[in-house]
């Protein structure tokens, strides 16, 4: 059986009156836009019978790389063209806008702060509808509440395994790089609480402050230097109270003390020489003549 080929498209033949319609293109770009923003003409393209578009540069500083597309067309055997659009279109070098996501897909795990909302979409697979809607009597609800089944909508089966592929890959899993350094795993650890939902097989919450993974879910075999089963045997520590030589000691005098201490001597030793020179002075007194005396035994003798 012979294929059958495609038929080929038919190509527009080039409008010559449409083609050489520059100027009047020129000039309705110029009426759009106004003339400092025209700039020179950058060619045309056939767009059908009948049909050009020319392309100017636009010399707006905002829009470098685009064009002005003026599209041209005129009717049969009519010797005038006439203007069917005016637009401004993006070239190749063009600075464009990237393509709308949807806020849903641009959002990721941990662009949300304080006071943001994050809707959850109706039909997220992670979450099944929690079927409170029972009936049931009030004692029965409190218990269902309290085993946490009372939620509008709750984990699903898939989010389960959702959560536990991304833990066990993560940070906190057997693979990361602490883990593989130690020979301790968390399922032995005293400070591991294994998680009560069905995920508690295979993770628990650290509560060792000085551990990675304190206040976070961690895998059963992931490890840390932290583990409770990582016992030292510790030097005996030195007794706290000072230890003193009494067989003997040097004493130590600073040289700015012991200055001090032979400049005050030698001031005490100044002070007592000229208190004995006084006194010696004094007891010397009075085996010298006094006057009075002197007079008053003249006249006795006379006498005598």
């Amino acid at each position: 059986m012979t294929p059958v080929r495609a038929p080929e498209p038919v190509r527009a033949k080039a409008d010559a009156v449409c083609v050489a319609a520059i100027e009047p293109a020129r000039e309705a770009a110029i009426a759009e836009a106004g003339a400092a923003q025209v700039g020179e003409h950058l060619g045309h393209l056939v767009e059908g019978e009948r049909l050009v578009t020319h392309y100017f540069a636009s010399t707006h500083p905002g829009y470098r790389g685009w064009r002005w597309a003026v599209t041209l067309t005129r009717a049969s055997r009519a010797k005038t063209v006439t203007v069917n659009e005016v637009v401004m279109l993006p070239g190749d070098e063009a600075i464009v806008a990237p393509e709308w996501v949807p806020w849903s897909d641009r959002v990721q795990p941990g662009d949300l702060r304080p006071g943001d909302l994050f809707p959850t979409h109706p039909d997220d697979p992670r979450l099944e509808p929690g079927f409170t809607d029972t009936g049931a009597q009030d004692d029965v609800l409190s218990v269902v509440e309290e085993l946490g089944l009372g939620r509008e909508r709750v984990l699903s089966q898939y989010g389960r395994a959702d959560a536990a592929d991304r833990w066990y890959a993560g940070d906190f899993g057997p693979s990361s790089a602490i883990a593989q350094a130690v020979p301790y795993k968390c399922n032995a650890c005293g400070y591991w609480i294994r998680l009560a939902d069905s995920l508690g097989q295979a993770f628990g919450v650290c509560t060792n402050e000085m551990a990675p993974g304190e206040g976070r879910v961690v895998s059963y075999d992931y490890g840390c230097g932290a583990h409770s089963d990582a016992v030292i045997d510790l030097p005996e520590q030195p007794a706290t109270e000072h230890a003193f030589d009494t067989t003997g000691y040097d004493n130590l005098e600073l040289a700015g003390q012991a200055k001090a201490d032979a400049l005050e001597a030698d001031a005490v030793e100044s002070e007592v020489g000229v208190t004995d020179t006084a006194a010696g002075k004094i007891a010397q007194a009075p085996d010298e003549p006094q006057p009075a005396d002197t007079a008053e035994s003249g006249p006795a003798t006379d006498a005598d």
